[in-house]
């Protein structure tokens, strides 16, 4: 028979460990996302960069949106998918116009700002739990994945808009 005094020791270092091991994780989950979107974020802001003022009301195609309208797309969407994260809304603010190439990248730049704020401090129940977000009601984890894909996607529609341009997109960055 194990001694009391020994019991309670083990089920003390047991408690302990458990709770080391979960904010271990969390924070290199916090870690993980927020480097992760740090890359996101550099990348984006180039490709926004890279577009000459005078081409952001580029589209190539009739049924497009124009350059700048694709970039505050990104940033528009952004500040949903991590105002749903922390369970509010998002900021009120007017989108840019899509011809006004300071705006838009600062729109941008700041949406990337709001999410860097908010992902770095996300806990656990925050990633498992179920949250509003531009793609329906998910789960912490999956509302990031979404929001990753969601600006790769556009992005990546962005670097065929300079590329249609002449313009060789930043190189990807990790």
């Amino acid at each position: 028979m194990i001694p009391r005094p020994a019991l309670a020791i083990a089920f003390l270092v047991a408690i302990i460990l458990s709770t080391m091991h979960a904010a271990g994780t969390r924070a290199a989950t916090t870690t993980e996302y927020s480097q992760h979107f740090g890359a996101l974020r550099k990348l984006s802001v180039a490709v926004a960069e890279a577009m000459p003022p005078e081409h952001y009301a580029f589209r190539p195609d009739p049924g497009s949106m124009t350059f700048g309208e694709l970039i505050s797309h990104i940033a528009a969407t952004n500040y949903a998918f991590c105002a749903g994260l922390g369970d509010s809304n998002p900021p009120q603010m007017p989108a840019p116009s899509d011809k006004d190439k300071g705006a838009v990248v600062k729109f941008l730049s700041s949406s990337f700002e709001y999410c860097s704020a908010l992902i770095p401090n996300l806990t656990e129940e925050q990633l498992s739990k179920v949250h509003n977000s531009p793609d329906g009601r998910l789960p912490g984890r999956e509302v990031l994945l979404a929001m990753y894909v969601h600006v790769a996607h556009h992005r990546g529609q962005a670097e065929i808009y300079l590329r249609d341009k002449g313009i060789k997109p930043p190189s990807y960055i990790i």
